[in-house]
């Protein structure tokens, strides 16, 4: 019986693994954080990259809003969402955000973000881009 546990147990573990299971991403504890690190300072609302764009991050609803333009969030496709492919370099030098490079168009520089946190965002937009 407890052979049968076991192998019932390692099946389900290599199921779950196999399905690319991955924690839920949580946008109070993970990406709100790096957001306010990141990108706050000129996307608060009054900032040259609000100025700019219309975009703030201060709130969920000012992310989920997006630019003068439109959303820059598509729930459920971080490779359709303009905030993914801007802050993971899959545009131009002198859109990438945040600007961390002299072709930037941007007046102000910040430190890019770190791959983890690149993937974390990811993650999140990919799960939904929830309020959680």
């Amino acid at each position: 019986m407890n052979n049968r546990h076991s192998i019932i147990s390692l099946l389900v573990v290599a199921f779950l693994l196999g399905t690319g299971c991955t924690r839920q991403v949580s946008f109070s504890q993970d990406v709100r954080p790096m957001l306010n690190v990141k990108c706050l300072s000129c996307h608060d609302g009054s900032g040259e990259g609000s100025t700019q764009s219309g975009f703030s991050v201060k709130t969920y609803d000012s992310l989920m809003t997006g630019t003068k333009l439109g959303k820059v969030i598509v729930p459920g496709e971080a490779v359709s969402s303009t905030l993914y492919r801007l802050i993971a370099h899959k545009a131009g030098p002198e859109i990438q955000m945040p600007p961390h490079h002299g072709q930037s168009l941007a007046k102000g520089k910040a430190e890019p973000l770190t791959d983890g946190e690149i993937d974390t965002i990811k993650q999140w937009i990919d799960q939904g881009a929830k309020n959680n």
